[in-house]
């Protein structure tokens, strides 16, 4: 057996690359989460099969995750599974891959990059993220505001993923940093918006606190 995650982007239809388009029409059979942005750009290209997962209720997730890789595991051949971003950054995919590796101890795992948001933010609002010696960090909500502000400390540009519901927290930590934050959210859909709420956000949120910057950087 062959599993491939697929990354198809963290929205835009047009963000999913030749190279993932042509695994999913060469697999076997392809699987999705069910009812998600990775549903509706595949299902224009090939047949998909629904995956029920329950992500935010911690109790059953893990169910949900092993549920599903039995049913990719009985694939005869090529099963891919398509992801939104990149399968190997904050992705269902690993945790899918490791219930199909117990079940089918032989099986190749590959992957297929996908455009992550970070990087369509910064294309959107024409932000680069380093330059020169510059370090990025890329740092989820979820392990602390403290984390977020070391990581401002330390950094010269910094990420924020998974920070949708606390984002006036995770503004003012940015701008404690004495940063102007990068907002998007719903990137390459319909309800895209480059402009920070006032309160709480959806999940599919970023920002970037940019490096300060003056005059070209250093060497490449």
């Amino acid at each position: 057996m062959r599993l491939i995650g697929v990354g198809v982007g963290p929205g835009d239809p047009e963000h999913l690359t030749l190279k993932a388009l042509r695994a999913l029409k060469e697999a076997d059979r392809v699987f999705v989460p069910a009812g998600g942005r990775a549903a509706e750009i595949v299902s224009a290209h090939v047949e998909c099969t629904p995956l029920d997962f329950a992500m935010s209720d911690a109790a059953s997730r893990d169910a949900h995750w092993d549920r599903a890789g039995r049913l990719i595991a009985e694939v005869a051949g090529t099963a891919a599974f398509a992801t939104i971003g990149d399968p190997n950054l904050y992705s269902t995919f690993t945790y899918i891959a490791h219930t199909v590796r117990a079940l089918v101890p032989d099986v190749v795992i590959e992957t297929v990059p996908g455009i992550t948001a970070m990087q369509d933010l910064a294309s959107r609002t024409g932000t680069v993220l380093a330059e020169g010696e510059e370090r990025l960090a890329l740092v989820p909500y979820t392990a602390g505001d403290a984390s977020l502000r070391d990581a401002l400390a330390d950094f010269d540009t910094v990420i924020v993923y998974k920070g949708g519901r606390h984002l006036p927290d995770v503004l003012a930590a940015v701008r404690d940093a004495d940063r102007e934050p990068v907002y998007g959210e719903e990137l390459g859909r319909p309800g895209q918006t480059l402009t920070a709420p006032d309160g709480r956000a959806p999940y599919f949120s970023t920002v970037i606190a940019p490096a300060r910057r003056e005059g070209r950087g250093s060497r490449l």
